[in-house]
């Protein structure tokens, strides 16, 4: 008697969709990055069972109910700790952080810049929309000087947020920027951030369209995109523009930017990308200028920065084993107990 044996069969996006009623507002940027998300998932060879999505509070963090997947919708601007905590215990799991500008840079910021700087093996996907959604529209870390909002009528005086930068000087080991209007970019930046040994930081411009509408329409409209926007790529050099007729270039340590039909410059003047140069990433990352000012820089889109160092939880794995390997396995009770006891009498 044979026994036949039936692989399994690949998964697809559908696999990653589950009966749940998505419930965002209609036309919200969140429902593009869910879409990438499970379009990218089937890819990246992981089952089900070992991918784990964790969210904070707010508009991005229904995300786990509506992946087919391992999730844990947590506590305000506490995922990335709890998304620590089960890296540091299940180290093969693939940790997947959904956040938003509010709750992972506000309450949850302290937390954010210290997972970035121990670099967990985690991604980080950061919505920023510029504003608080989920409570209606009061102004964000991120939400522009002068924003008018129903917290600030007067508008706001607080200075932004620049979450590339915070993560630069948080030591991160992978930054990059998308936007949920482009979704083949998004789709490539969501993969390098799984490749990405250590901790990546994706940050995604997220178009609120009830509370912020049109925040990044500067950087998504056919009209001003190819002017305002420039996706850095590896070894290539910084060009833009609709016919790439426009690039940028260092003067000193100041990027210019310069038109290249004139005759005076051509690609071979300008900047070339190298991800793994740090003064140049924070360059990319002081590229963030307001479109509304007079020769203002084109935003940068794509890996900011890669380096590779030792992950927290790789080094805290290898720690245990060399303590267990010197002194045996622990004993908890022998633990607790101490090397010091008492008889009452």
């Amino acid at each position: 008697m044979s026994t036949t044996i039936i692989p399994p069969q690949p998964l697809t996006a559908k696999d990653f969709a589950t009966d749940q009623e998505v419930r965002w507002c209609p036309g919200c940027g969140d429902y593009s990055i869910l879409k990438q998300v499970q379009t990218i998932m089937p890819g990246l060879g992981i089952p089900r069972e070992n991918i784990v999505i964790v969210s904070g509070i707010g508009c991005s963090s229904r995300f786990p109910y509506y992946m087919n997947t391992y999730g844990m919708h947590s506590i305000h601007g506490r995922a990335t700790a709890i998304a620590s905590g089960l890296k540091a215990t299940r180290p093969e799991l693939s940790v997947w952080i959904v956040t938003g500008d509010g709750d992972g840079l506000s309450i949850g910021g302290n937390h954010t810049i210290h997972l970035l700087r121990r670099n967990f093996d985690v991604n980080i996907m950061l919505f920023n929309n510029q504003i608080y959604g989920l409570t209606k529209g009061q102004y964000s870390p991120t939400s522009e000087e002068n924003k008018i909002t129903k917290s600030t009528p007067y508008g706001s005086i607080d200075h932004p947020f620049n979450p590339m930068a915070l993560a630069l000087g948080a030591d991160a080991t992978f930054i990059a920027r998308s936007m949920d209007r482009d979704p083949k970019h998004l789709q490539e930046m969501l993969k390098r951030s799984h490749a990405h040994k250590g901790a990546s930081f994706l940050e995604i411009y997220q178009n609120c369209n009830i509370f912020n509408d049109g925040a990044f329409e500067v950087f998504t409209e056919k009209s001003s995109k190819a002017d305002e926007t420039i996706f850095v790529e590896q070894g290539q050099p910084l060009v833009f523009g609709p016919q790439k007729n426009k690039g940028i270039r260092l003067d000193g340590l100041k990027p210019v930017a310069v038109d290249l039909t004139t005759g005076e410059y051509s690609t071979s003047d300008l900047w070339i990308h190298d991800e793994q140069d740090f003064g140049k990433a924070q360059l990319l990352t002081r590229m963030f200028d307001d479109a509304r000012i007079e020769g203002h820089l084109p935003r940068p889109f794509g890996v900011f920065y890669q380096i590779f160092r030792p992950t927290y939880d790789d080094i805290m794995t290898a720690q245990l084993q060399e303590a267990t390997a010197k002194r045996g396995p622990g004993n908890l009770d022998k633990l607790l107990a101490g090397n010091e006891t008492w008889t009452i009498l």
